[in-house]
């Protein structure tokens, strides 16, 4: 059997004094006569006892910790940008807590309570859904918090964000200058911030053109299927479309794949996050990548380094640049 470990109120009982007075004595915030003293370090000693480090940093109020909470660990944009905050807050002695939330707002609201019990030093928020109020109330309770990739309406914390809207204007500029007019899009849910700012982008891009038609759906793989049959069932004369994240690319193309659909022979498509191998392909996707790495780096920053202080700074929002990598799958069809 495992040897029991000892607790604090053992050390206090054999050193003949309270539970607090051992706290603040290792804690180094109590003086003591000779005797006290001696008496507790042997009953340490004796007794093996290590203190709890998480236990003794909650006492202090702090926990040296990161919340992180994630619509989805299975993602690769979210695998990926939960490994950049895990190494940068490394760097600045913090560790990260992760939940997954698959986009329910009751798990959303339980990995908040969770935070705030362990009393963590700062939240990174992320959804694919716009949640019900009571989770921007909760968000609103921590004293730094910051809300990456999608807005949380009500939320008064800094919003962390890729240029949405000029990741569609690049998107829609190289379709119009390779001749196409008639587009479509697939996307997320028309709720959410993102959508908003890419069908704009794309739109200007297209030199006013906005899509023949779009669909929307939760960010996944299985959704991408969908949408791309319900496309298809419904296409006329459309030469290209825009999927607004690889997972719905990936769906995308697997029912083109099925149907026989050559890209970008019959039609030519552009995918917004590039963190899949979409280079990989045949042919390899042309897409706009998201700076996944950066923005884990300023999460952590704005958590550590942003100036709490002034109350205006949990109005502010941060928008990072989104490049497009050309590759093979967009036609030039002429004018």
């Amino acid at each position: 059997m495992a040897k029991a470990r000892h607790s604090l109120k053992d050390v206090a009982r054999r050193a003949e004094v309270s539970a607090a007075t051992v706290s603040r004595f290792l804690n180094g915030s109590l003086d003591l006569p000779e005797t006290t003293r001696t008496r507790i370090e042997r009953a340490v000693r004796d007794l093996d006892y290590h203190p709890n480090p998480h236990a003794r940093r909650l006492s202090l109020g702090r926990s040296d910790t990161i919340a992180l909470v994630i619509p989805d660990i299975a993602n690769p944009f979210f695998a990926r940008l939960a490994a950049a905050m895990e190494s940068h807050a490394a760097q600045h002695g913090k560790m990260m807590t992760l939940q997954a939330t698959m986009n329910r707002s009751d798990r959303e609201l339980a990995a908040l309570e969770i935070a705030a019990t362990n009393l963590v030093d700062g939240l990174v928020f992320m959804t694919n859904h716009m949640p019900p109020p009571e989770v921007a109330q909760r968000i609103n309770r921590f004293s730094r918090a910051v809300l990456v990739d999608e807005d949380v309406r009500g939320a008064r914390m800094p919003r962390l964000l890729c240029d949405n809207e000029m990741g569609g204007f690049l998107a829609g500029d190289l379709l119009y200058r390779n001749g196409h007019r008639r587009i479509a899009y697939i996307g997320g849910r028309a709720d959410l911030l993102s959508t908003g700012a890419r069908l704009n982008g794309l739109s200007r891009g297209m030199m006013g053109i906005a899509p023949v038609r779009s669909y929307g759906d939760d960010h996944a793989t299985a959704s991408g299927r969908d949408l791309a049959r319900r496309f298809l069932d419904e296409r006329q004369d459309e030469t290209a479309i825009f999927v607004g994240s690889d997972e719905l690319t990936i769906g995308v193309l697997e029912v083109f794949r099925a149907r026989d659909i050559r890209i970008p022979d019959e039609i030519s498509i552009v995918s917004f996050d590039d963190v899949r191998s979409l280079h990989l392909m045949t042919p390899a996707i042309t897409a706009v990548a998201q700076p996944v790495e950066t923005i884990g780096r300023r999460a952590v920053e704005i958590l550590l380094k942003g100036d709490w202080d002034d109350s205006a700074f949990g109005t502010t929002t941060e928008l990072l640049p989104v490049t497009l990598t050309e590759r093979g799958s967009v036609r030039f069809i002429g004018q």
